[in-house]
């Protein structure tokens, strides 16, 4: 997904700077989502800051701001698949490729959130607790956060019985009973210790009748 605002110019010598950010790293289901934005110096947003310091409420009303005002946007996402053939980590490196690859303008830097980046076509550097301090890098975390959390509250809907769409995925105890008695979905991540713990435990009737019910 991308957006672009299509009159538009930055004063002279000024840089273009993509903030990129990702969420859902810790969870146990479901695929890392990231976001590459590049705001407007011309139409500031107020109220940006690292998504996990805001609201529900709040995402939610800045993420169409986000979405209109800047200059460019793109969303990019690795799959479980991925995530359990590669590992967390490239699996984010690469989601956050094609976040910086979608977007409709090529940004002269990227500030990417943490301590690494992914290798890019253009200069990058990590800022550690940069969602906090760049205000385009807050802008991606909740471009990220919002549209990973609500593919939790739909994927609820597919597999109920995990609470999904309240702990997002993350290895919370209720989560974890839920693995341990009805099994995995295809959206677990089996490359992941509890989801792996959870399925060499289960009785071999158990498994089975789980992967009928859920697939």
């Amino acid at each position: 997904m991308t957006q672009i605002m299509i009159d538009w110019s930055l004063p002279e010598g000024q840089e273009l700077v993509a903030g990129v950010d990702e969420v859902g790293r810790g969870p146990l289901c479901g695929a890392v989502i990231t976001a590459a934005v590049i705001l407007d110096p011309a139409r500031p947003i107020e109220g940006l800051n690292d998504s996990k310091k805001l609201t529900a409420v709040q995402r939610e009303a800045l993420f169409p701001v986000i979405q209109e005002r800047a200059l460019a946007w793109a969303i990019g996402r690795a799959e479980v698949h991925e995530i359990d053939q590669l590992n967390i980590l490239h699996a984010t490196m690469l989601a956050m490729q094609r976040a910086v690859a979608g977007l409709a303008v090529q940004p002269d830097r990227v500030l990417v959130d943490g301590n690494r980046c992914p290798v890019l076509p253009m200069p990058s550097e990590p800022v550690i607790q940069g969602d906090g301090l760049v205000p385009a890098i807050s802008a991606a975390s909740i471009l990220a956060k919002v549209t990973r959390d609500r593919e939790m509250q739909e994927l609820e809907l597919i597999y109920p019985g995990y609470g999904i769409g309240k702990h997002k995925g993350y290895p919370t105890r209720e989560h974890l009973e839920a693995l341990r008695t009805l099994g995995a979905t295809p959206i677990h991540r089996r490359s992941f210790a509890p989801v792996r713990s959870a399925l060499e435990t289960m009785p071999e009737t158990t498994t089975e009748t789980a992967v009928v019910l859920l697939d």
